[in-house]
């Protein structure tokens, strides 16, 4: 079933490319590669060319010694002057190259706080990491500090979500097993959405993250800015969004995706509350199931002529409440977490065309400078020139990035409802036997139990 493949403990599936499959089995060794001719103007053979992505991925998160083999086939070599690595298509999608887990979450109690870290471990094949495989612990605060340092590096790309902090309410209740295992596989998607970006995954802040100690890590930290200077781009920021001046050259197609970013706002949210009112009203319906079993259980001990029907319903109405509380497991594990990611990707999506919309205000101030500003003339142009060259790095990259998140969005969305339908079909299809199977037809003294079947 679809919910099975949802369970607690298992990292949900990404949006757009394969993850590191969960370990499970090993894989067969390679044979020994065939002799190729020295001939380059000899075909390579079609079985060479046709692949499967998602086994090759899973050969090679399976067993770590096939990382010298190469991803066309396991048994060709990787080797630079090897005849399969000299064809290369241009619709050839990007294999890839770093798969990061997040699990094991482990709790620290210190005489100042009580905080849990997670396990990170990271498998690659770049270059640019000294090692193929990296285990480190992470705790939420350093996954906060990636998320502001990707912003800050890259203010125009959408940073993936990651979850909110515990409110209030749910101090005491912030170390359950459940709100750990939903924090885990949140922190699990962000960082495999991060190493899914085509920007991102090549930032250096997120390289430190994935392989530095923690000692290390802490000491990468203070070398950004300090405190008082955070405070001032904080306070300049909030003036600058206070002042409510609107942009005056925004281009048509980033006014177009605020309207579009609002109204998916609206829809998102209304969605979001709409599916938590319809579990509360499933969860209503499943405690009133859990009341009836029993009480027709009890009743057959005080009717002899009935026992048997009434134990009969009892059974039924036992296997809809367990089929009842599988569609709830359904919903909280698998519309639940997609719908709030995207309440939150609403949320960064304002905030991103915000900091475009304040490039473009810093040009457009420029540019009101320099008409007032003759004097100042070039001085005011070579900044033109570096914004207008920012401002045009900024489209790009959010425009490339829009075409992606929805692309991406539709996507997600698409396989949500798809398991939230095919678990309403297993729902149905199990509870319709069992009442068919009691069905009493109104005649005689069973009729007052005929809509008990209905």
């Amino acid at each position: 079933m679809e919910a099975d493949r949802c369970a607690p403990g298992s990292p949900p599936p990404p949006i757009a490319s394969s993850c590191l499959p969960p370990g499970g089995g090993q894989a067969a060794a390679p044979t020994e590669p065939p002799t190729w001719p020295p001939d380059p103007d000899r075909p390579v053979p079609a079985e060479l060319l046709e692949f499967d992505d998602d086994e090759d991925l899973e050969v090679f998160s399976k067993d770590a010694s096939l990382t010298e083999v190469n991803s066309f086939s396991p048994l060709m070599p990787t080797s630079p002057s090897s005849m399969i690595n000299q064809y290369k298509f241009d619709d050839e999608p990007e294999l890839k190259d770093l798969f990061i887990t997040v699990d094991d979450p482990e709790s620290h109690i210190t005489a100042l706080e009580t905080f849990i870290t997670y396990r990170v471990v990271t498998k690659t094949m770049r270059g640019e990491f000294d090692s193929s495989e990296y285990e480190v612990r992470r705790r939420y605060q350093d996954f906060l500090w990636l998320k502001g340092r990707l912003e800050e590096a890259h203010p125009t790309l959408i940073v993936p979500p990651l979850p909110e902090k515990f409110i209030m309410k749910g101090v005491v209740e912030r170390f359950n097993e459940e709100f750990i295992e939903r924090r885990k596989k949140a922190l699990h998607k962000f960082l495999n959405r991060i190493a899914d970006h085509p920007t991102l995954t090549f930032n250096e802040d997120l390289k430190i993250f994935l392989t530095a100690q923690a000692w290390e890590l802490s000491s990468h930290k203070k070398q950004g800015p300090g405190l008082l200077s955070r405070m001032g781009q904080t306070v300049k920021a909030v003036a600058s969004s206070m002042r409510g001046a609107p942009v005056k050259n925004r281009p048509e197609a980033f006014t177009e995706m605020m309207d579009h970013v609002e109204v998916f706002s609206q829809k998102i949210n209304l969605l979001d509350k709409i599916s938590h009112r319809v579990y509360r009203e499933e969860r209503d319906y499943f405690c009133e199931l859990k009341e009836f079993g029993p009480i027709h259980t009890l009743w057959s001990t005080s009717e002899v002529d009935l026992a048997d029907t009434l134990k009969g319903v009892a059974g039924c109405i036992d296997k809809c409440c367990k089929a009842t509380e599988k569609q709830m497991a359904g919903l909280s594990e698998s519309l639940f977490p997609t719908l709030h990611e995207y309440v939150l990707y609403s949320e960064i999506l304002m905030g991103v065309l915000k900091r475009r919309d304040h490039i473009q205000a810093e040009l457009d101030s420029k540019v009101d400078a320099l008409y007032n500003k003759r004097a100042e003339n070039d001085l005011l142009s070579e900044e033109i020139g570096k914004l207008e060259d920012k401002v045009e790095c900024a489209n790009n990259a959010l425009k490339a990035d829009w075409d992606r998140w929805k692309e991406s969005m539709r996507l997600d969305m698409k396989l949500t409802f798809s398991d939230v339908a095919e678990n309403n079909i297993h729902y149905y299809e199990q509870k319709k036997p069992a009442a068919d199977q009691y069905q009493l037809h109104p005649s005689g003294a069973n009729r007052e139990f005929a809509p008990l079947a209905q």
